[in-house]
């Protein structure tokens, strides 16, 4: 009988570490990650640096004790709700594991964490050409985020440091 175990990470314990670093290099192989691994330099400082935040939230599943799927949320603020929002920054389930429900298990874990947080909402972002991604978003609820349709939808850009 398969087991999923839904965790909110405890960076602490050795295992969720594992786990967060385990899934997200295999993300980063991923062509919807990059294609590349991890540098190792990302390996060695990415635990302590997410210790050291308070607005980190990282959701990881279990299936049979192995690492499945993992979502990586950051707090920020709405300024128009004067709220909280929560942001997922990644989001994956290992090649494995697809097929098998745990988008919709993460999803609503997230959202579970983001009620808690007293949130207005739950942000992400998602590849054009992701179209699997994007059918699991869409049958959670989320939808391209505009104010006024007359200016379209909001489009997410980047500046590298």
């Amino acid at each position: 009988m398969t087991t999923a175990e839904v965790v909110v990470a405890d960076l602490s314990n050795t295992q969720h570490s594992a786990a967060v670093l385990f899934l997200l290099n295999e993300y980063a192989k991923d062509p919807m990650g990059g294609g590349t691994e991890l540098t190792e330099s990302v390996k060695q400082h990415l635990i302590p640096a997410l210790q050291a935040r308070h607005d980190a939230h990282i959701i990881l599943i279990f299936v049979d004790h192995k690492p499945a799927a993992i979502a990586n949320c950051f707090e920020g603020f709405s300024t128009f709700a004067a709220k909280p929002l929560l942001n997922i920054h990644d989001f994956a389930v290992t090649p494995e594991f697809r097929g098998r429900g745990l988008t919709k298990i993460l999803m609503n874990k997230i959202e579970e964490v983001a009620r808690s947080l007293d949130c207005c909402k739950i942000t992400l972002e998602v590849l054009e050409g992701n179209k699997l991604a994007q059918m699991a978003y869409s049958a959670s609820g989320y939808a391209g985020y505009e104010l006024d349709p007359i200016m379209g939808r909001a489009m997410f850009w980047q500046k590298k440091l």
